[in-house]
């Protein structure tokens, strides 16, 4: 009779144990999905007040920024912001669309906090970028060509282009090398509505975002000293590659 009670005993036991075991891989598991719900939650949470921001955004006379265009700079505003790269009151982010004709006015300046757009102006890409449309990017000395991604503005001088604009490239191997490159923001007269006219295209820089020459101080002056500049175009790989772009 003992050697049975010993047996319920012991198949008692082991059954408990498994049970606390099962229990506890239980706890992991619903942590786990709590915390990947939660990074979600986050992620849609950053998406929906990016749509609510655009939606609010007065666009007025200006071209309308092509909302996807606008989710993905905010996201890496959003991004840069929380990795302590520009200050927490920053709400002014640039945007140029690389993907849109030289001829349209396809960069924008944006006071997330006013929900208006400051300016909507022409802006060049490089010379060995394309003509009239952007095709090739890189992030080599003497290129001639645009970079792709992410900049963080900074300091002002005078150069051989008048006043300029630092930028700080932010995306490895894609802009980084932006500073000694000298690839700034500087004004140019061959960034102009006359200059397209008489040459059927904008005029193109040697990789600068250059602007129209009455409009280089007032929007240098507006967006220096640690904003965001975001220059767009659909590359597939560097839209998957960007740690700026990655939702958690």
């Amino acid at each position: 009779m003992n050697k049975v009670y010993l047996l319920l005993i012991s198949v008692l036991f082991l059954s408990t144990s498994f049970y606390k075991v099962d229990e506890t891989k239980s706890t992991k598991v619903k942590s786990t999905i709590q915390s990947f719900n939660k990074e979600k939650n986050i992620a849609k949470s950053e998406y929906s007040s990016a749509e609510e921001i655009y939606a609010a955004i007065d666009f007025g006379n200006s071209n309308s920024l092509n909302n996807q265009v606008f989710f993905k700079a905010f996201l890496g505003f959003e991004n840069l912001k929380k990795a302590g790269e520009i200050d927490e009151n920053s709400h002014l982010l640039t945007i140029c669309d690389f993907s849109l004709s030289a001829n349209l006015k396809r960069l924008w300046v944006i006071d997330l906090n006013d929900k208006k757009v400051v300016f909507n102006s022409l802006v060049a890409h490089g010379k060995n970028t394309g003509e009239e449309f952007a095709e090739k990017f890189s992030n080599t000395e003497s290129s001639l060509q645009s970079s792709l991604g992410f900049y963080i503005t900074e300091s002002t001088y005078e150069g051989s282009n008048g006043y300029s604009l630092k930028l700080l490239g932010m995306d490895e191997g894609y802009n980084d090398a932006a500073l000694p490159r000298a690839i700034v923001m500087h004004g140019a007269d061959y960034v102009s509505e006359e200059f397209i006219k008489n040459e059927k295209r904008l005029g193109r820089s040697w990789g600068c975002p250059a602007v129209p020459r009455d409009l280089a101080a007032p929007i240098i002056n507006t967006i220096k000293g640690k904003n965001v500049l975001f220059i767009y175009y659909p590359d597939q790989e560097y839209l998957a590659n960007s740690k700026w772009l990655k939702t958690v």
